[in-house]
């Protein structure tokens, strides 16, 4: 955890003082643990402190600082394998690719990040208040979507920026600040709100280099928009963006405390904190945060939103454990797998055990069995309710074999299944327990609609974080996967599959 204290409470004072930018420098250097004498890239947690710190200073949202410093870099790098500054055909100089800015020292530039980077959060401060560009609604400095002109700006109000394709009245997609406001959208995971401009607003002559003409300069949108996620302040209620794990500490790689519902209150307790595993490059970053009943753990930025005030009528903000008890004899309201478990039972994917003969309590029962050992064809039953439910209720046998149909639907879409109805005892196999390293190989040729290696399947998986291993042999790809383990994966998918769209 890298402390936020001392560079905050500077950039409290930059607002109104004009500080020493060496001051500054080392200030930043020093609440990131970075030596500015350093000629490599640092790793992506430290970079992202030197980027989001430089950001509040100048009360810019982080999140723009840091998409621009990806577009502009490609992957926040600012020196090359020799240790040289990068520097493009066009002059652009380093991970903020500062060109032809009157009043910075060249050689610094190239020498030091932390300079590099300021360079390009105070340009990007000034396009903010020029006041030739239009502004958004009030032009507050908190809201994403008012930087849009001066996104547009830190590269140019050229033709080729246009918001708008003149010949087609199409959306300009190519444009620079749309690019940026992708990233955020991808790297941040923050859906952000599409202005609707209009093409007549933006003069200009596609075969010339002339600036664009501007014809409105303030458009007022009755739109909801988005708030940086980096103001958030000790004590404060936020509500959960959507089903988000809560995490022991400040990464993935941490256990879950269970999950967070969509809608949720939750508290702030403290100031946010960077990504603990240095190798991983998250935009965001972490809030300790606590749940209405004392629970205390980490929330992703992105998820959490602002609340709106606190209702005179209390609102329920967590599932109602008693009902899933009372309907489940062997359900826990303090098992680790508890809400996954509702939320595969909610959106139909299990639905549990009628009639079983409980010889302790010498009663039939309704029953999760969440420790159960799932075969290959309880997975791919599971699985194809997530994610083909119409296609699954309409599938019909083609032989004798009372699971012909789903095993069609398995070789459909690639997934190297290990039953078949080629002999009695490949049959046999639809009915043994499945292992993790077989159901990751089959979640993941699915997603990419080819048959891939277990490996290559497990190491899919921890990329893109749908398991909190960090090795394939910490994943256990041995073990056999049990019914409230596919609950949490299959969640999981679908928060990365989510992210992709």
């Amino acid at each position: 955890m890298k402390p936020l204290i001392s560079v905050i409470a500077i950039g409290a004072l930059s607002l109104s003082i004009n500080i020493d930018k060496n001051v500054l420098a080392s200030n930043i250097a020093n609440t990131c643990e970075y030596d500015s004498a350093s000629k490599g890239n640092p790793d992506y947690s430290t970079m992202n402190c030197l980027l989001t710190e430089t950001a509040l200073i100048y009360d810019v949202p982080p999140e723009i600082v840091k998409a621009i410093a990806e577009g502009e870099s490609g992957n926040w790098r600012h020196f090359d394998v020799n240790g040289k500054a990068i520097v493009t055909a066009d002059n652009g100089i380093g991970i903020m690719q500062i060109t032809n800015q009157a009043g910075y020292n060249q050689d610094r530039l190239k020498s030091d990040i932390v300079y590099n980077i300021q360079a390009g959060v105070e340009t990007l401060d000034n396009m903010f208040k020029r006041k030739d560009l239009p502004s958004i609604n009030g032009g507050e400095r908190d809201v994403l979507e008012h930087w849009y002109f001066a996104i547009m700006a830190y590269n140019g109000t050229k033709p080729v920026n246009s918001p708008i394709v003149q010949a087609t009245g199409e959306r300009n997609a190519n444009a620079y600040q749309e690019r940026i406001l992708r990233i955020i959208e991808k790297l941040e995971l923050i859906d952000l709100t599409e202005l609707p401009f209009s093409g007549e607003h933006f003069q200009y002559d596609s075969s010339s280099k002339e600036n664009i003409k501007f014809s409105a300069m303030n458009y007022d949108f009755d739109l909801p928009l988005n708030k940086s996620k980096y103001f958030f302040e000790t004590n404060q209620k936020v509500s959960a963006t959507t089903n988000v794990t809560l995490r022991t500490r400040p990464t993935t790689d941490s256990p879950s405390m269970g999950t967070l519902r969509e809608g949720e209150i939750v508290t702030i307790t403290g100031p946010f904190e960077y990504e603990e595993v240095s190798t991983k490059k998250n935009h965001f970053v972490w809030y300790p945060v606590k749940r209405s009943d004392g629970t205390k753990g980490y929330v992703a930025s992105s998820y959490l939103n602002y609340s709106a005030s606190t209702p005179t009528t209390p609102i329920a903000t967590t599932p109602d454990y008693s009902a899933y008890a009372k309907k489940f004899a062997d359900f826990s309201t303090t098992a680790w797998w508890r809400d996954d478990m509702i939320w595969a039972i909610d959106r139909g994917l299990i639905s549990g055990y009628g009639n079983v003969w409980n010889a302790k309590t010498k009663k039939y029962e309704t029953q999760l069995q969440p420790n159960t050992q799932l075969t290959e064809a309880h997975f791919l039953t599971i699985f194809f309710r997530y994610a083909q439910k119409n296609e699954l209720a309409s599938v019909k046998n083609t032989s004798s074999w009372n699971k012909s149909g789903l095993y069609n639907m398995a070789k459909k879409y690639k997934m190297p299944v290990l039953a078949n109805e080629e002999t009695t005892a490949s049959k046999g196999l639809a009915d043994k327990g499945i292992s993790r390293g077989k159901m990751a190989q089959l979640m993941a040729s699915y997603y990419y609609g080819k048959s891939v290696s277990q490996n290559e399947a497990i190491q899919f998986f921890i990329d893109n974080e749908i398991t909190t291993a960090t090795s394939i042999g910490g994943y256990k790809p041995d073990q056999i996967l049990t019914r409230s383990q596919i609950s949490a994966f299959i969640q999981r998918y679908e928060s990365f599959v989510s992210k992709q769209k």
